[in-house]
């Protein structure tokens, strides 16, 4: 059998019924636990979990994105490859189906890092990315999400009810069995978002970071606190100078982030010794874990 450790996160906050997720994030975890057996790449199993969970309603990110002020479908996400430390991301897009492959083709086809709006679209359609309707990423349960929003004039997390809060983003991280380590963010943003917003998820050492020998990380949570603290970076800089594992990585990542800004979220971590981390700050991480020598293991 060959080695390997697979993280997923499906966003974190005060969710009090776990059981719309769990089939998904379990189903999600075997799947791509079978291609890592089968010693499919760290790179293309982060960017097949993530572009799951785009295709996915329930998350938000890609289908069923949450809205911005204008009723429209918003979209960041990013990848990198812990190898070589190259990374793609992209921001403020709409129409994409799936944003993290679109993320892929800015790092491997593209001498830049990030683009943004128009100009990523523009560069998607040069790269045979599929694009959908706008009747595709709307669901109802955001267009109601929207309207309560608006009530207020806030700008909200995904929430699915006033007593229900969640933080919405997907990731995946991986080591595979050549040791490469990968990881990719995905997100739609935070409801009501106006002026551009952009969060931490398309931010390479704040939403997504990865290094070989070292970790990847994946983080999931309120957007500019992740930023103010480039919260995965901090969490790979804590382990090689603690020479810690997944797990102390993470919780000294969420400690980190609680202390300096009472910070909300969580952090998904594998580690070049083939461990696994999760840690967050909200009542609930939606995450899930396998390796080559455990079980599926839910983190909520």
């Amino acid at each position: 059998m060959n080695k390997y450790a697979i993280v997923i996160h499906g966003g974190a906050g005060a969710i009090t019924d776990v059981s719309l997720y769990r089939e998904s994030l379990a189903k999600i975890i075997e799947e791509i636990s079978i291609l890592a057996n089968d010693g499919e790449t760290a790179l293309n199993l982060v960017t097949k979990a993530v572009t799951i969970l785009e295709d996915n309603p329930i998350f938000n990110a890609g289908k069923g994105s949450v809205l911005n002020a204008l009723g429209k479908v918003e979209c960041d996400a990013s990848i990198m490859d812990g190898k070589n430390l190259d990374a793609g991301a992209v921001a403020g897009i709409s129409g994409v189906k799936n944003p993290v492959l679109l993320a892929r083709k800015v790092m491997e086809e593209s001498p830049h890092v990030m683009l943004i709006s128009k100009g990523a679209e523009e560069f998607a359609q040069t790269q045979n990315i599929e694009f959908m309707p706008e009747d595709y990423f709307v669901t109802e349960a955001r267009v109601k999400q929207l309207e309560e929003a608006k009530k207020s004039d806030q700008i909200t997390l995904d929430h699915s009810d006033v007593e229900e809060k969640k933080l919405g983003t997907v990731g995946a991280v991986v080591i595979d069995c050549y040791g490469d380590i990968a990881g990719a963010t995905s997100t739609g943003g935070v409801v009501n978002k106006k002026f551009g917003r952009v969060g931490d998820s398309p931010i390479v050492g704040a939403g997504v970071y990865a290094e070989n020998e070292l970790c990847a990380v994946s983080a999931t949570g309120y957007g500019e606190q992740f930023l103010r603290t480039t919260l995965a970076k901090h969490v790979a800089e804590w382990m090689r100078y603690h020479e810690k594992d997944a797990q102390l990585g993470a919780e000294a990542g969420i400690d980190f982030l609680v202390k300096r800004v009472s910070g909300l979220g969580g952090v998904i971590v594998v580690d070049g010794q083939y461990r696994v981390g999760v840690a967050h700050s909200t009542p609930v991480i939606l995450a899930a874990s396998k390796t080559w020598d455990t079980e599926t293991k839910l983190h909520f």
